[in-house]
């Protein structure tokens, strides 16, 4: 077979110019230090702030502190194995999560990693942990209710979708079953759920998947875990990954509810990791940006104009004092980063007022403009009954003789702190929350003895169900009161049919 010189030539120069390289530049550099979480390296001097590393140990890290010299990088993960001399290379990506449906139902750590034993979270998008907040034309004003289904909280601080709620108080007053309870409301709210559990114990977390679980209410919901065990960059990273997932359904038009648990863990973590980084640190020492730590967080929540779909995020972050003492450095960055604060107080909660919500310190900025029009008519005067009560308590110790007034006055105290307690993980629908409310401001339980209150609510709410479903029915529907009339005809015939005269 003769061999044509001008076919081979041909088919060299084809070859030539089909020629692809497949090799690709990465940049690398070399680890100088490592430990605790954190490491530096040299030679990576086009990375970003809050690029995403890799290590050769296959672990990720996160571009922190850039500098002249070096960069601080956070690992992500198990760092026992980084060495100093290891490699780590450049992605060209900044910090992402994975987002979307998929990961409703599922128990993930801040990398997006599920930790529940289901299987791998089958989605695409991802979403970067950090991103600017929506601008004030971007915005709408709160007007929406989001029912905790507390009716401490729904009457007396309501808070409204897109609203920034703290929730604050010493450790163990009840501030976890607070978000709990308000989590287990949303069902058939079409509200989406993230709980965002900072630096607690894995068996608790475990405990609170079970009982969201128990109650339906996984369904709905995501839990981001960075526990006590875990290295603190992956409790510093945990609410705004939490965050990047629900802004992803915020954007879609949906709503969102977000719970941070709490971010004093958040902030402890972080003045860890700027002090190996050598950040100067600031007031209590604290780095000088803890304020921002938390702002940057926080603003993200949002009720979105309807050009952006209508959306919104819920954030319910949480704050744990030492003594009661709000007036703490993290406590009031964050007040006044909020629009409002629940405070659980440690001496009702010993003494059998659950919730423990101290009237008197917790306040809702977006107030009315968060309730129906049904519970702003019977919950107005409740927080000043509340106040005076709790004023004039304080004079009967001292057994002076009272007036007909004043008694009138403590004992609608008493009975309104009944009224207001509620069993843990049993949070009502607002229909029925209006209807204890309006029998109680309208002096139906004057007559009821202190001890029976609650029975006489369970007994009421059956009744109704029962005899006058329209009142449930009308008020679910219109978000109005019926006629007086209809409402006190009903409890009264309740009143005659029962035992509490």
């Amino acid at each position: 077979m003769a061999i044509n010189a001008q076919e081979i030539s041909a088919l060299l120069r084809q070859q030539i110019d089909n020629f692809q390289p497949d090799f690709d530049f990465v940049e690398t550099g070399i680890v100088t230090y490592v430990g605790d979480g954190i490491a530096r390296a040299k030679g990576l001097g086009h990375a970003m702030s809050g690029e995403l590393l890799v290590f050769e140990n296959g672990s990720f890290g996160m571009a922190q502190n850039l500098e002249t010299n070096d960069i601080g990088i956070i690992i992500l993960g198990d760092f026992q194995s980084i060495r100093e001399g290891s490699v780590v290379k450049r992605t060209g990506k900044i910090m992402e999560v994975p987002v979307g449906d998929a990961l409703i139902g599922r128990v993930v750590n801040p990398l997006g990693q599920p930790v529940d034993g289901l299987g791998e979270i089958k989605t695409a998008r991802t979403r970067p942990i950090e991103t600017p907040a929506p601008g004030v034309m971007q915005r709408k004003s709160v007007s929406e209710p989001m029912q905790t289904g507390l009716k401490a909280i729904d009457a007396l601080v309501p808070i409204g979708r897109g609203q920034r709620e703290l929730i604050i108080g010493d450790r163990q007053t009840g501030k976890t079953s607070v978000a709990i309870d308000a989590i287990l409301n949303q069902k058939g709210q079409d509200m989406i759920c993230i709980y965002v559990a900072i630096g607690q114990k894995e068996s608790t977390v475990r405990t609170q998947v079970e009982t969201l679980k128990k109650y339906g209410a996984m369904e709905y919901t995501i839990v981001v875990t960075a526990s006590a065990s875990q290295p603190s960059p992956l409790l510093f990273i945990a609410p705004y990954a939490g965050v990047a997932m629900a802004e992803e359904f915020m954007y879609q038009g949906k709503h969102v509810l977000i719970v941070y648990d709490d971010l004093s863990k958040q902030a402890v973590a972080y003045r860890e990791l700027s002090l190996l980084l050598r950040r100067p640190p600031g007031r209590e020492a604290y780095p000088g940006d803890v304020f921002y730590l938390h702002s940057r967080l926080l603003e993200r929540s949002a009720k979105v104009s309807d050009d952006l779909g209508g959306g919104s995020i819920t954030a319910l972050p949480f704050i744990e004092t030492q003594a009661g003492d709000i007036s703490a450095y993290i406590a009031t960055n964050v007040i006044s980063i909020t629009d409002g604060q629940i405070f659980l107080q440690e001496s009702l909660f010993n003494s059998g007022i659950r919730p423990a919500i101290d009237a008197g310190s917790s306040v809702s900025r977006v107030g009315g403009s968060a309730q129906i029009k049904a519970m702003k008519k019977v919950a107005g005067t409740l927080r000043l009954d509340l106040a005076s009560y709790r004023e004039l308590e304080a004079f009967t110790q001292f057994g002076s003789d009272l007036d007909a007034a004043t008694q009138a006055k403590l004992n609608r105290g008493r009975r309104t702190i009944e009224v207001l307690k509620q069993p843990l993980h049993k949070p009502l629908p607002v229909e029925k929350q209006v209807v204890i409310l309006y029998a109680l401001t309208h002096g139906f339980l004057d007559s009821v003895p202190v001890e029976d209150v609650l029975q006489f609510e369970e007994s009421l709410y059956a009744y109704i169900d029962l005899h006058h479903a329209h009142i449930f029915e009308t008020i679910r529907t219109t978000k109005d009161l019926p006629e007086e009339a209809v409402l006190d005809e009903a409890i009264t015939a309740f009143k005659v049919q029962t035992s509490f005269q």
